[in-house]
């Protein structure tokens, strides 16, 4: 009898283990131009600095309803800013959750929107 108590604990402990090593893929974005270092965009016009982004609502707070999407964040900006590139941009994840119940995940782009020669023309 102790060996099957046993035995069942090990089955639910590894049942356990199994649900919560889940994971998904999610992709987060094409970019044209994207650099770290810094870099002479003496070509651009300058514009103003914009801000867009993109959020996705989670049922019970853990359960994504879609895939937040980096692309439609800074096309936000972009378009707000009537450019086709942003500099010095900060990109930042923000999130809220009331547990068991509701939550929403974004991502923000906020950068100085400017035109290249060939967006100008």
């Amino acid at each position: 009898m102790e060996m099957l108590k046993s035995r069942a604990m090990l089955a639910a402990v590894l049942c356990a283990g199994m649900f919560l090593m889940t994971g998904c893929t999610t992709r987060l974005g094409d970019f044209t131009v994207l650099s770290t270092k810094n870099v002479d965009v003496s070509g651009l016009k300058p514009g103003d600095r914009q801000t867009g982004e993109d959020c996705v609502n989670m049922l019970f707070g853990m359960i994504p309803m879609g895939e937040v999407n980096w692309k439609n964040a800074m096309d936000q900006a972009l378009e707000r800013g009537k450019g086709d590139v942003m500099v010095d941009v900060v990109l930042t994840a923000k999130g809220w959750v009331i547990p068991y119940v509701f939550g929403q995940t974004c991502m923000e782009f906020t950068g100085t929107v400017s035109q290249t020669a060939s967006y100008r023309h």
